[in-house]
């Protein structure tokens, strides 16, 4: 069966004022599939992950040209506010809000009007399910976020992300202040996760791309190049900068 083409980048090239970040990127992200973009740090992996929810757009000075569409359609002709409730981000460090574990998850939830306490509650619980975080914060779910642990706190901003129904998580490098165990956990989570939600993460951590993903990107300085399956590419690379970097002969 075709796999259904989530994302689909054509020749798209960024730049910020006199810098180019990013060079002809060709690319195709598919539907309930986990794609790692690995790569030297300043590559380009944020900056293309960042172009599926149109955050570039707050940067001032950068233009973007050639084609991104999301589900067939071009993105710079969706309403960025919709774009985002159906491309959820998760950054680096968590960033819960200074408020309860329950209103963290029902705040986007509130920002688009639903009131009502009963339908409220029934999506933070499943979203708090789903981020394999309800067990450990039942009891308390009126305490402080910021009472959470740092492996907690990335869970509840993925529940947040989960709550607005989205299609599409993009995670950039959602583990990399964490420590193992909570890094573990995380892996886990985005094992079942992908049964329901099509996700994109950036990934400093080479073993992590090959444990947690289907598809892998290979950026350097700004460019793709290798995109693969990934048991392809770490047991089979095609291009010889693939192999040094994921030998470890360089980067």
């Amino acid at each position: 069966m075709e796999e259904k083409i989530v994302f689909h980048c054509e020749n798209v090239n960024l730049s910020y004022k006199t810098k180019q970040c990013l060079f002809n990127v060709n690319l195709d992200i598919y539907e309930k599939k986990v794609t790692a973009f690995i790569g030297p740090s300043g590559c380009g992996k944020s900056t293309l992950l960042r172009c599926f929810n149109r955050m570039n757009d707050l940067i001032d000075g950068c233009k973007i040209t050639g084609k991104i569409e999301y589900n067939g359609e071009d993105i710079f002709s969706i309403n960025p506010l919709i774009l985002r409730k159906n491309v959820g981000m998760v950054f680096q460090n968590p960033n819960p809000f200074p408020m309860s574990i329950f209103d963290n998850v029902a705040y986007g939830l509130k920002c688009q009007g639903i009131k009502n306490k009963e339908k409220l509650k029934e999506i933070v619980i499943s979203s708090l399910k789903k981020a394999a975080l309800y067990d450990e914060v039942k009891d308390r779910l009126k305490d402080s976020a910021l009472s959470l642990s740092g492996g907690q706190q990335q869970r509840l901003c993925i529940a947040r992300a989960i709550a607005l129904s989205p299609s599409v998580i993009l995670m950039d490098e959602p583990t990399s202040a964490l420590d193992p165990i909570a890094t573990s956990k995380i892996e886990e989570l985005i094992f079942e996760l992908k049964k329901e939600f099509t996700i994109v993460i950036v990934t400093h951590n080479m073993q992590q791309a090959a444990r947690i993903s289907d598809y892998t990107a290979f950026f350097m300085m700004g460019e793709i190049v290798e995109f693969n399956e990934t048991t392809k590419l770490f047991k089979e690379p095609k291009e010889k900068k693939t192999e040094d970097y994921i030998t470890g002969r360089f980067g």
